[in-house]
């Protein structure tokens, strides 16, 4: 479960390697915010970067809006010792991706709920939605390594082309490598966290297909619920945003169906964008 918690809390997330934390002496939580001050990696698109093209920074300049606050970020590349080097230290005050359960802070309720996907060409003829399927034998699959598809996909009887798992982003995307072998045709296709998938395979020329493993396995979870992210201690702030949270659902989908995010209710059943509006059908 920590691999999996380092990959979702960078994607997460996922995207998502927030991987430890210190514990910290218990301080009088704020009652009125100056600045919002998140922190983030300033180079991992869909999530964020410096210049604020990253769905979660769009989602954080409406909580700024709402709290009528600047806006401010700490920047660090999300490995190893993110939260104790930002949050825990309290330079800022806020992570927006964070996959539910994360012991290290304090979740809000999840503002979306994505799953691991398969990207393939549009005319493969890989066309399955279980991670368990039967043609994933003898083909080139790409995955970024000991993340949850690994074992079913090995089990399969897939090829696996293994991608690093912690890097720094500010040299390396292996997610974005990943997608791209696929549409030079390095590997069959691709099985990687759905926002990453669906933003890296719509930039391709042609665009990719993305699957959603919404048929899981035994062997792996595949779905994940998203979270905000606060400190330990601080329920006034985490009510606030999960009151935010309710109250712009249908902003913050329109939003992540903008970056071809998958999404899923609570049911685990895909929610499908409609053509008027952009915004989430949600069931």
């Amino acid at each position: 479960m920590r691999k999996i918690g380092r990959l979702l809390t960078s994607l997460v997330v996922g995207t998502l390697w927030m991987f430890a934390g210190v514990a910290v002496a218990d301080l009088p939580e704020r009652e009125s915010r100056e600045h919002l001050r998140v922190c983030a990696d300033g180079n991992n698109l869909p999530f964020t970067n410096r210049q604020g093209e990253g769905f979660e920074n769009r989602v954080a300049t409406m909580i700024a809006e709402e709290l009528d606050v600047p806006l401010s970020y700490v920047y660090a590349p999300q490995i190893m010792g993110f939260i104790r080097t930002t949050l825990d230290a309290r330079l800022c005050d806020l992570v927006m991706g964070v996959a539910a359960g994360y012991g290290f802070v304090q979740n809000t309720i999840p503002y979306y709920r994505s799953v691991y996907t398969l990207v393939v060409p549009e005319d493969s003829k890989l066309d399955v939605a279980s991670i368990d399927a039967a043609a994933f034998k003898g083909k080139r699959i790409g995955v970024i390594f000991e993340t949850p598809p690994t074992v079913p996909l090995r089990r399969a009887g897939a090829h696996l082309q293994s991608y690093a798992l912690q890097t720094d982003t500010r040299v390396r995307t292996p997610v974005r490598d990943a997608v791209e072998d696929v549409a030079k045709g390095v590997t069959d296709g691709a099985v990687v966290w759905g926002p990453l998938a669906g933003y890296y395979a719509a930039r391709q020329n042609p665009p990719l297909k993305v699957i959603p493993l919404i048929y899981g396995s035994a062997d792996a979870r595949l779905t994940y619920r998203i979270t905000m992210g606060v400190r330990h201690g601080e329920s006034q702030w985490r009510d606030w945003l999960n009151d935010f949270i309710e109250r712009r659902q249908a902003d913050i989908d329109a939003i992540l169906v903008d970056y071809h995010v998958p999404l899923l209710d609570e049911h685990g059943q895909l929610l499908h964008p409609t053509a008027s509006s952009g915004e989430a059908k949600r069931d």
